[in-house]
C-alpha cells in the first residue's frame, strides 16, 4: 500500500491506495485516522491513481467537481460495504438522515450500526459520509471534525449549481 500527503483547505489529508485502487483517505489528527498512518512511496499503479485523486480533489475544492471516478476498495465487512455504496448515492449537495439510510439499505432498525458504518469509512469525502445528517437536521459525528462536516455541506451547497424549465 502507497499512502501520500494531500494538503487541502481543510487541512492535511492522507490518501492511500493498492493495487491500482484508493483504500483510504484520512484526516490527519483525525479521530478516526490510524495511528500508524505515514507517507510511503506509490509504485507506478499507484502512483497514477493517486495522481489522479489529487487532481479530482483540486478540482472538487475548487467547486467544479461534483462525482469523483477514481477506482475505490475499501476494506469492511459486508455491511459496512453496503452502507458505504448507498453514500455514493447521496447526490452532490444533498443531505439524508441516517434513519433513511438505514431504510435505503433495507433496514430501518439498523440506524447505530448504519452511523458505526459512517464512522469507520475508510475513504471519506470520496464516499460521503458527511452528507448524513441526524433526523432533526443537526450536524451529528465525523471523523474530521463537525467543522470540517460543515465546511463541506457548505461548500458543495453553494457550488451545486441550480436550474429552471420555464
Amino acid at each position: 500500500m502507497a499512502t501520500i500527503k494531500y494538503i487541502s483547505p481543510i487541512g492535511n489529508l492522507f490518501l492511500s491506495a493498492e493495487d491500482g485502487a484508493v483504500t483510504e483517505l484520512y484526516f490527519e489528527g483525525g479521530r478516526t485516522t490510524p495511528a500508524t498512518l505515514k507517507e510511503t512511496p506509490p509504485n507506478s499503479e499507484d502512483a497514477e491513481v493517486l495522481n489522479a485523486l489529487t487532481k479530482e480533489l483540486d478540482t472538487y475544492f475548487a467547486g467544479t467537481l461534483r462525482e469523483f471516478t477514481v477506482p475505490l476498495r475499501p476494506k469492511g465487512t459486508p455491511f459496512r460495504t453496503n452502507v458505504w455504496e448507498a453514500l455514493c448515492t447521496i447526490p452532490y449537495g444533498e443531505t439524508i438522515s441516517y434513519k433513511e439510510l438505514a431504510q435505503r439499505i433495507g433496514n430501518p432498525k439498523a440506524i447505530r450500526a448504519v452511523g458505526g458504518a459512517n464512522h469507520n469509512n475508510p475513504i471519506s469525502i470520496i464516499i460521503p459520509c458527511h452528507r448524513v445528517i441526524g433526523v432533526n437536521g443537526k450536524l451529528v459525528g465525523y471523523g474530521g471534525g463537525l467543522n470540517v462536516k460543515e465546511f463541506l455541506l457548505e461548500h458543495e451547497q453553494s457550488n451545486k449549481t441550480h436550474s429552471c424549465r420555464v
